[in-house]
């Protein structure tokens, strides 16, 4: 998938997001946050110009979110951002209104509102991670003109073949018939097993 396909995963099929911002201590505060839309620049969603939130958002604009889908832990789809957002123009609200209907019975006229302002979430990169899929699904992405940085454990020159690493993956994620052996990025836990059980130190955190 393209960035633009998680971001609308995001908004259509999850919706709702454990929000983070810190206050003016530095200490991180969570909130429930409905993104309202996206594009290929980024995501939308709105608030109130007297919550607490709002002055979180004005005094510090990097942020970061979850958000998941599913009836259980082998059922979920996870998804997690880091970003920086800013507060755009309030033209957007009705727009946002018409593709969200439900505000329009927490904010039932035009008159109540006034205090709300729309943010967009400029660029990001975010995480993919598909638990109801065996072996598991991981993906990383960006937007807003910012470049993913490769992250994940790789395997050196340095392997010796022993295979000691597969045996301790718990998704069976790394390809053996190759030396050095390959893991297989899009399935990995990143739990770490294969550095801790190498013998050669062949397995780097990036």
């Amino acid at each position: 998938m393209q960035a633009r396909d998680y971001l609308k995963y995001i908004v259509e099929e999850i919706h709702s997001t454990v929000f983070a911002t810190v206050d003016e201590k530095g200490c991180p505060v969570t909130c429930a946050i409905g993104m309202m839309d996206c594009d290929e620049s980024g995501l939308y969603f709105l608030t109130a110009k007297g919550k607490k939130f709002y002055g979180r958002l004005k005094a510090n604009e990097n942020i970061a979110f979850t958000a998941m889908k599913g009836e259980d832990t082998l059922s979920c789809v996870a998804v997690s951002v880091q970003g920086k957002a800013r507060e755009i123009w309030p033209e957007m609200l009705p727009a946002l209104f018409e593709k969200n209907p439900y505000m329009k019975k927490i904010y039932p006229d035009v008159r109540s509102r006034d205090q709300l302002t729309v943010f967009k979430i400029y660029e990001g990169t975010g995480e993919w991670f598909d638990l109801s899929r065996l072996p598991i699904e991981w993906a990383s992405f960006s937007f807003g003109g910012v470049l993913a940085r490769e992250s994940g454990y790789f395997v050196t020159e340095q392997c010796i073949g022993c295979k000691l690493c597969y045996s301790k993956c718990p998704q069976k994620c790394i390809d053996i018939t190759q030396k050095p052996v390959v893991i297989q990025q899009e399935h990995c836990l990143h739990c770490g097993n294969c550095a801790e059980i190498c013998l050669v130190g062949a397995v780097e955190k990036s």
